[in-house]
């Protein structure tokens, strides 16, 4: 996949209705030399805080990050995110694109997104579950009754 290509993708919903994009996108490995990786990008409206991204490599093994879904949608526009996950945009060829660093202990890897099949795809995701209803679900007082109960004791 070249800079000169478009991206081809596929969007789709998983039979279960959990919105998915499947995008070929580009690892960049330095200045001038790129490799070609699948990206899944899928959310649960289960977990709307989280969007689960799968990538992989043609033959090699695959890689499933947890990124922030707001972490997301910011780096489309402006610089998003600390430390493991980092995303920003950047425009190349007169096309709008992204970065996106993923670090893991003494590895990192940075990728080049197209943004306007992930921007609309989170679009849809913000649509199923908007920003401030993300947690309207939680029983938050069933969720916090553990935290002040005694322990028990266990006896084999």
């Amino acid at each position: 996949m070249s800079g000169n290509q478009p991206d081809r993708q596929t969007r789709r919903a998983v039979s279960d209705g959990r919105p998915e994009l499947v995008l070929d996108i580009e690892r960049v490995l330095d200045l001038t030399t790129r490799q070609a990786v699948r990206a899944e990008f899928r959310f649960d409206p289960d977990a709307p805080w989280v969007v689960s991204v799968e990538l992989a490599v043609e033959g090699g093994p695959r890689v499933l990050w947890r990124i922030s879904r707001d972490l997301l949608h910011e780096g489309l526009h402006s610089v998003s995110g600390l430390g493991d996950v980092q995303i920003w945009p950047s425009h190349t060829a007169d096309r709008a694109t992204a970065r996106l660093q993923l670090t893991s202990r003494d590895t990192a890897a940075l990728f080049e997104l197209p943004v306007p099949p992930l921007a609309e795809w989170l679009a849809d995701t913000y649509e199923l579950v908007p920003a401030d209803a993300e947690l309207s679900e939680i029983d938050w007082d069933a969720a916090t009754a553990g935290l002040f109960q005694e322990p028990q004791a266990h006896c084999d």
